[in-house]
C-alpha cells in the first residue's frame, strides 16, 4: 500500500478561517490579509518547509502577532547616524508626537477663527524661516531631488546687459518659456544611491546640462563663456556623497553671484544634507545661511539628513523666487502631506534631535557605554570611526568605539525579537553605539546573550560564542567606515 501523501493533511482553507483566533483576528485585520497570512502557511507545508501539522498554530501565531506595517523597528549599531538604508534620521520624540497629532482632523488648510480656508503649513513656514534668517521665504516638498528638479523647472532667467536679476517661470508666467540650459561644473555632476544620476533628473525638465570646467578643476571664466541667449540657470551643487582632493579648483557661490547678476540669471544652490548653520565638527560642510548670504536665490537641502526631520525637500531663498517655484503646476504634484509639515514644525521648534546627539555625543559617555557592553556580552572593544552618512560630509571620521562580535552573530541579531543591525567588517560583527539611545542598552545585552545562547545550541561544540578576536584588539588603526556605507558596509 502507497503512502499517503502528507500534503493532504495540510489544513482546508475554510477550515482554518473557522479558527476562533482567526475569526478574532478579523476584527483588526483585512480579509486579504487573513487569506494571504493563511496561503502562506499552506504553501510552506506543501514545500515541505513546515510540516502539515504546524500550519494550524502557524496561521494563528501570524494573525495574533501581525503587525500595523511591514517595516520593522531595528536598532542602528552600525555607527552610521544618516543611514538611508535604515530610513536615515530618526525623528525626535516632539516630531513623532506631532505626526501622531496630525494623522486625524486637523487645521491644515483652515482659519479656526473665520472658518475659511487658510494657507497650507503656515507653521512649518514660519518654523523654518525663524531657524533660518538669511531667508525671505521657504517652500516644502516631498524630497530633495523634487525640489532641485521644481526649481529648475520654474527658474528662468531673462538675458539682458543690465539690471536686477529677474525671475520668471516656464509655463506662462513669463517671458522665457524655453527650456533653455542649465549651467552647471563637470566635476559636480553626481550619482547618488540606487543609481540616481543628476543628469538624468534635469533631462525630465526639458532643459540641457551645459557641462563646464574639467571633473578637477573649474574656473568663473567656464561659466562666463558657456552662457549664451539659451541659458535658463546657473547651478551649484555641493557634493556631498564624495571628495576631490589634490590639484583642485571650485567657483564659489558669491563669484557665481556676480556672475548670474550680469547675465540676469537664477543662481540655485543645491547643498544636500541640510545644516542651518556651520557646525564645528563638519567643517567643510555648507550651511543654508551661509549659502543664502552668499547669494544664491534659492537653496536646496532634505529634511531627512542633518536637519534630523522627516523626508522632504526645502527650498529656502528670496521670496520672489520661492513664490515664483510655489505658484508653477508642478508644486501641486509635488506637495507634501500633513504629517511632514507637523513633522517639520516640531523638528525646528525643538530641542532634542537624535541626528545632532549622536553626531555631538560624549565621547567618554560613549566610551563607558561601550566597555560596559563588551563586559556583558563577552566581546572586545575596538576603535571604530562612525560616519554622518546619507551623502553627508564625505570621509569624516567620527571617532569613537565598537564591540566586536563574531560575526556569525550579526544574522541573529538583525532577525531577533529586538531587531539589531551591526556592522560586518573583517569577519567580525561590530556593534556602535553612537546612533543607540542610552536606554537601549540592556536591549542589545540581552538580544546578543539570546543570540549566542541560541546559536551555541544550534552548533553544538562548534560554539559560535567562543570564535571572539579575544586580546586581538585593533588599538591605535581605527576601523573606517567606507564614504557611501549606506549600501554595502552595515551587517
Amino acid at each position: 500500500m502507497a503512502d499517503v501523501d502528507p500534503r493532504r493533511n495540510i489544513p482546508r482553507t475554510d477550515r482554518l478561517l473557522a479558527l476562533p483566533e482567526v475569526i478574532a483576528a478579523g476584527e483588526r485585520l483585512s480579509s486579504s490579509t487573513i487569506t494571504a497570512i493563511i496561503s502562506e502557511a499552506q504553501t510552506a507545508a506543501r514545500s515541505g518547509a513546515i510540516p502539515a501539522a504546524e500550519v494550524a498554530p502557524t496561521v494563528i501565531r501570524n494573525v495574533t502577532n501581525h503587525s500595523a506595517s511591514s517595516l520593522t523597528p531595528v536598532i542602528n549599531a552600525t555607527g552610521i547616524i544618516v543611514h538611508t538604508n535604515l530610513g536615515r534620521a530618526p525623528l525626535s520624540g516632539a516630531a513623532r508626537q506631532a505626526i501622531v497629532d496630525a494623522a486625524g482632523y486637523v487645521d491644515v488648510e483652515m482659519d479656526l477663527d473665520t472658518g475659511k480656508r487658510s494657507r497650507r503649513g503656515t507653521g512649518a513656514k514660519e518654523a523654518l524661516l525663524r531657524a533660518c534668517p538669511a531667508a525671505e521665504d521657504v517652500l516644502v516638498v516631498n524630497n530633495g531631488a523634487a525640489a532641485l528638479l521644481l526649481a529648475v523647472t520654474a527658474l528662468r532667467g531673462s538675458p539682458a546687459d543690465s539690471g536686477e536679476t529677474s525671475v520668471t517661470t516656464g509655463s506662462g508666467g513669463g517671458s522665457s518659456t524655453a527650456p533653455g540650459e542649465i549651467i552647471v561644473s563637470r566635476g559636480e555632476l553626481i550619482e547618488i544611491g540606487a543609481g540616481f544620476r543628476l543628469p538624468d533628473l534635469m533631462a525630465t525638465t526639458g532643459s540641457r546640462i551645459r557641462e563646464v570646467g574639467m571633473t578637477n578643476r573649474t574656473h568663473l571664466a567656464d561659466y562666463a563663456q558657456a552662457i549664451s541667449d539659451q541659458t535658463a540657470s546657473l547651478l551649484k551643487v555641493h557634493t556631498s556623497n564624495f571628495r576631490v582632493e589634490g590639484f583642485t579648483a571650485a567657483v564659489e557661490i558669491s563669484q557665481l553671484r556676480e556672475l548670474a547678476d550680469q547675465h540676469d540669471l537664477p543662481l540655485v544652490a543645491d547643498l544636500g544634507s541640510g545644516l542651518f548653520e556651520p557646525d564645528p565638527y563638519l567643517p567643510d560642510e555648507p550651511d543654508i545661511d551661509g549659502a543664502l548670504a552668499a547669494g544664491a536665490d534659492v537653496v536646496i537641502v532634505s529634511g531627512d539628513k542633518l536637519l534630523g526631520g522627516p523626508q522632504a525637500g526645502l527650498i529656502f531663498g528670496r521670496r520672489e523666487a520661492v513664490e515664483a517655484i510655489a505658484k508653477h503646476p508642478l508644486a501641486r504634484a509635488m506637495r507634501t502631506d500633513k504629517l511632514t509639515l507637523a513633522a517639520i514644525e516640531a523638528t525646528v521648534t525643538h530641542t532634542g534631535n537624535p541626528v545632532h546627539d549622536a553626531l555631538h555625543i560624549d565621547l567618554d559617555r560613549l566610551r563607558e557605554r561601550t566597555e560596559r557592553l563588551a563586559d556583558l556580552v563577552s566581546g572586545t572593544v575596538v576603535a571604530h570611526d562612525g560616519r554622518v552618512g546619507g551623502g553627508g560630509a564625505p570621509g569624516v571620521p567620527l571617532p569613537g568605539w565598537a564591540v566586536e562580535l563574531p560575526e556569525g552573530l550579526a544574522r541573529p541579531l538583525r532577525l531577533g525579537e529586538t531587531a539589531i543591525v551591526g556592522r560586518v567588517h573583517q569577519g567580525q560583527c561590530l556593534i556602535d553605539l553612537r546612533c543607540v539611545p542610552e536606554a537601549d542598552d540592556d536591549r542589545i545585552v540581552e538580544a546578543v546573550n539570546r543570540a549566542r545562547e541560541n546559536s551555541q545550541n544550534h552548533l553544538g561544540d562548534n560554539r559560535v560564542g567562543d570564535n571572539r578576536v579575544g586580546g586581538n584588539r585593533v588599538g591605535g588603526n581605527r576601523v573606517g567606515v567606507d564614504d557611501d556605507p549606506d549600501i554595502t558596509n552595515h551587517a
